[in-house]
């Protein structure tokens, strides 16, 4: 049985970065991203054993959906310069680690990697994509598998998810287009939060039969709602349903899990001054 990890590379960077504040070379060089980041990656690799791996990274805000909602995403920070300085350090170490990596410019890292997933399901027999976004949570299915960052040993399948959420992987991206989601600024339907959501879609099943059933909500004040924000619910819909159509391929034999080399990994170590990482090399 073989896997394909997908990892959201932005998504790890920001953690490993927010996740060790204090790590700096001699040279007073910020490198707590880039420890975290390897450590966090090998962690992944060493807990679920992929034959084979990618690592995606953000390219930017497709213009699609800026039109459809000009505040998408708009409440985000830039990214701190300690960080972004830290990026290059990132890409070379993916690079010296022979770990295949993706970044398709104006195209985000989640339908990067729902587009991976559809292509890799023709080759292998699972695939894991570790990122912390529920919206990934709609692609999961029998052979899709969602492993988040802060739990890198759980595997969220699809009862997992109807657990968490209280729906379906099927249903997730109309649960989300109620609730809204503020990560993305992304606003649901006032008055409905996750609880009445999920409540309505194990009622009547789907945002289409919510509404062919409308007289039949309650209560009033739900079904008020609901009529009123058609439009909203129509709009994140169409917001948060990830491509799975990218204009991308999958080149198997760099995504090949393969044993680090040595003699590329022990140079860039020690100039980042990973002491520990290179006598784990020695020991490899």
């Amino acid at each position: 049985m073989s896997s394909l990890l997908i990892i959201d590379g932005t998504a790890i960077a920001y953690r490993a970065f927010y996740a060790i504040r204090d790590l700096s070379a001699a040279d007073g060089r910020p490198t707590n991203a880039v420890y975290g980041f390897i450590r966090m990656i090998r962690q992944l690799e060493r807990i679920w054993r992929p034959a084979f791996r990618i690592v995606a990274f953000d390219g930017g805000i497709p213009e699609d959906r800026l039109t459809v909602l000009e505040t998408y995403k708009a409440q985000r920070e830039e990214m701190p310069d300690p960080l972004r300085n830290q990026l290059p350090e990132i890409n070379e170490y993916l690079y010296r680690a022979d770990i295949a990596t993706i970044l398709l410019d104006g195209y985000e890292a989640d339908d990067v990697m729902a587009t991976l997933a559809r292509i890799a399901l023709d080759t292998v027999s699972e695939v894991l994509v570790a990122t912390s976004d529920k919206d990934m949570f709609q692609i999961v299915g029998e052979r899709v598998s969602v492993v988040p960052p802060s739990k890198s040993d759980m595997r969220m399948g699809p009862a997992e998810v109807q657990d968490k959420t209280g729906v379906s992987p099927e249903r997730i991206v109309d649960w989300l287009a109620m609730v809204g989601d503020s990560s993305d600024n992304i606003p649901g339907v006032p008055g409905i939060g996750s609880k009445t959501a999920t409540r309505l879609i194990i009622e009547f099943g789907s945002v289409d039969h919510i509404y062919e059933s409308l007289s039949k909500v309650k209560p009033d004040r739900i079904r008020n709602a609901l009529n009123e924000n058609r439009d909203i619910i129509a709009r994140n819909i169409g917001l948060m349903t990830l491509r799975s159509d990218l204009p991308c391929h999958i080149d198997w034999d760099a995504a090949k899990v393969r044993e680090p080399d040595p003699e590329k990994l022990k140079p860039f170590f020690e100039r980042m001054e990973f002491h520990a990482m290179i006598k784990e090399l020695v020991q490899e």
